[in-house]
């Protein structure tokens, strides 16, 4: 199981075939362009970044890194999907340890394709009463949206394909792959 190589740019994940898709070049350009926007917005203030587990982890990691201000890092664990599609049922796995009431909030998020994940998040968070509440997501998939979120800052717009890579997985593989894979038919 897990995945292997199965040509220059293709690799097999369980019993999928994946093409690379965005080299993780191009990703950390993303990252760094994402975090130069958001220090410039709140450069005056000690916001709360909010990473959503699992798939955010490694764009989370790099993003703190790339962060020149004072922050803060918390957690939030969030499932929708199994296998290739959504469930459209959002369950919070692990919550919310921190108060925001008053607070800067950016929630990290590898990707919004439907929005439903992420509008859940939005409504539960609002209840807080945070001084802001802002969406960066490494990716976005406009055709796929099915609410009316947009994220504030976005780091690469693509197509409706299925990705793995760079924390992003099917079925729990292939997060743990330095670049970006879409699914072949």
């Amino acid at each position: 199981m897990g995945y292997t190589a199965a040509g220059k740019h293709r690799i097999l994940v369980k019993d999928r075939y994946f093409t690379k898709y965005i080299d993780s070049e191009e990703i950390q350009e993303a990252v760094q362009k994402l975090s130069d926007q958001i220090y410039a917005d709140f450069k005056d203030e000690v916001p709360l970044f909010l990473c959503v587990l699992n798939g955010a982890f490694m764009f989370s990691s790099d993003f703190m890194k790339a962060y020149d201000g004072i922050c803060e890092l918390s957690f939030i664990r969030l499932a929708s999907y199994k296998g290739t599609q959504t469930t459209e049922e959002v369950k919070t796995l692990i919550g919310l340890s921190e108060e925001i009431k008053g607070r800067s909030v950016i929630i990290l998020e590898d990707i919004i394709d439907s929005g439903i994940t992420i509008s859940h998040l939005l409504s539960d968070l609002e209840k807080y009463e945070p001084a802001h509440l802002k969406v960066a997501s490494l990716l976005l998939k406009p055709d796929a949206l099915r609410t009316e979120i947009k994220p504030d800052y976005i780091g690469i717009e693509i197509p409706k394909d299925f990705i793995v890579g760079y924390g992003l997985d099917y079925d729990g593989f292939g997060r743990n792959l330095p670049d970006i894979y879409k699914i072949l038919d």
